[in-house]
């Protein structure tokens, strides 16, 4: 090993520890730091489908996969993923063992965070590339690493919170920004580019996924004709307006069942559904059983 892969495998290990004491059993942890949660898993998930935020996603122990519609994304301990924007995915974690659990930690990206910084960056003034993909894959790099275990070691510091964790959040940003991620993170957070609308595009799905879709609506209200938004939404997200409405009306619609205790009728109606025929069909494509088997094995899971 280089004297750089001890360093990397050395924070690794440090940040690996913090996370395991901050939570010592599965499932995802929020932390007194605004924005950072830990995710830990003894053992392989199957798949599980779910909207990522806009995120960092640094895994210091096991391996993860994120499929984007027909999209495959591996990462592990030397790759960190990051989201640009909402997207529905589906994840699973690959490697974990009881002796070895899977390890992640989690920051949410601020849009409006990244946006004060670009104006001050010296990529600023750098001509923005087309509208990509808003999820994406990158080697991890020591200087990331290092901002990432800061931010967890204020957890034993809970007084210098408030005024240290802006600063180092600010720095993964900078360092995201000058990373091969930097275009796909200027895009949603430079006013009137095509990102930014595609990135307004989708909080407005998001806010109205069980209204009918008018796709000459939402181009209006982001300033895009009809056949560009459609173009560039698919360019970020992999997927047409309409088939990221249903992928957010189905998961609404699990969630309802699992939570709230509905029927497959009602839930299907509350998420825009008319016919509770078509739900069941798209449902049953989507998580692999209709919604009464579906609901029934996860709550047995």
């Amino acid at each position: 090993m280089t004297h750089e892969d001890e360093a990397i495998a050395a924070k690794r290990g440090n940040l690996a520890e913090l996370i395991e004491r901050f939570t010592g059993e599965d499932g995802i942890h929020e932390t007194s730091v605004e924005g950072l949660r830990f995710a830990r898993w003894a053992t392989p998930s199957k798949p599980m489908c779910g909207v990522q935020e806009p995120s960092l996603c640094l895994i210091v122990q096991g391996a993860k996969q994120a499929m984007l519609g027909n999209e495959v994304y591996e990462y592990d301990a030397s790759r960190y993923l990051v989201a640009s924007v909402d997207l529905p995915i589906t994840g699973r974690v690959t490697v974990a063992s009881p002796e070895s659990p899977y390890l992640c930690f989690v920051l949410r990206l601020s849009p409006t965070d990244i946006a004060s910084l670009v104006t001050q960056a010296e990529t600023a003034s750098a001509p923005l590339p087309p509208p990509s993909r808003g999820l994406s894959v990158s080697q991890c790099d020591p200087e990331l690493l290092d901002a990432a275990l800061r931010l967890a070691r204020l957890l034993e510091a809970p007084q210098d919170i408030p005024l240290l964790s802006p600063l180092i959040v600010r720095e993964i940003l900078y360092r995201l920004l000058r990373s091969g991620q930097g275009g796909m993170l200027r895009h949603i957070a430079v006013a009137d580019s095509q990102g930014h609308r595609v990135a307004k595009a989708i909080g407005w799905l998001r806010s109205n996924y069980h209204q009918p879709l008018r796709i000459e609506h939402i181009a209006r209200e982001v300033h895009m004709s009809p056949s560009a938004l459609h173009h560039h939404f698919k360019a970020v997200t992999a997927m047409s307006p309409l088939q990221y409405q249903k992928q957010l009306r189905l998961q609404e619609a699990r969630r309802l069942m699992l939570s709230e205790v509905v029927d497959a009728a009602t839930a299907g109606h509350r998420v825009g559904y008319e016919s509770p025929s078509q739900f069941s069909r798209e449902y049953s494509r989507m998580f692999g059983a209709p919604p009464l088997r579906d609901v029934e094995r996860l709550r047995y899971a």
